[in-house]
């Protein structure tokens, strides 16, 4: 039924929770995963030289964390016998970045995580999982913290 799983992952727990999750749909359909991990290049707003320097500064700092949640994240998953592929995605938008690449991979589920956010602090910070529940085209399972 499931053959290819997209897992977005971002080293927190929520995420964590949902490598639990994926590899039990895995190991039940032998579904192929890909765990992506997606950097908002642009997250990063300054002006002039000292631009220049956070930003690259920020892209190490995003890249290093993405590499160690991707490498947890395919860690799990082989230990399981479960064939992973993982990447780095860059998005200006995160949501998007997710849906391109379930698009790209042809994923036939796609299983991510929720903060639990409320009230303000969902107002003020979004909902990457709303967004991409909003605008996506295939199952997507919701992991909540």
């Amino acid at each position: 039924m499931f053959k290819h799983l997209l897992v977005p992952v971002d080293g927190s727990t929520p995420s964590r929770q949902v490598i639990e999750k994926a590899i039990a749909i895995a190991e039940a359909f032998k579904s192929t995963v890909t765990v992506i991990y997606v950097i908002d290049p642009y997250a990063f707003t300054g002006v002039g030289t000292d631009f220049s320097y956070g930003q690259a500064e920020y892209l190490s700092a995003a890249t290093a964390e993405a590499n160690e949640a991707i490498e947890a994240a395919k860690q799990a998953f082989q230990a399981h016998g479960i064939s992973v592929n993982a990447s780095i995605v860059e998005g200006h938008a995160i949501y998007r970045g997710i849906l391109e690449t379930a698009q790209s991979v042809n994923a036939d589920l796609l299983i991510m995580g929720t903060h639990g956010r409320h009230g303000l602090e969902k107002l003020v910070l979004g909902s990457v999982t709303s967004q991409v529940l909003s605008h996506a085209h295939l199952p997507v399972l919701v992991v909540r913290e």
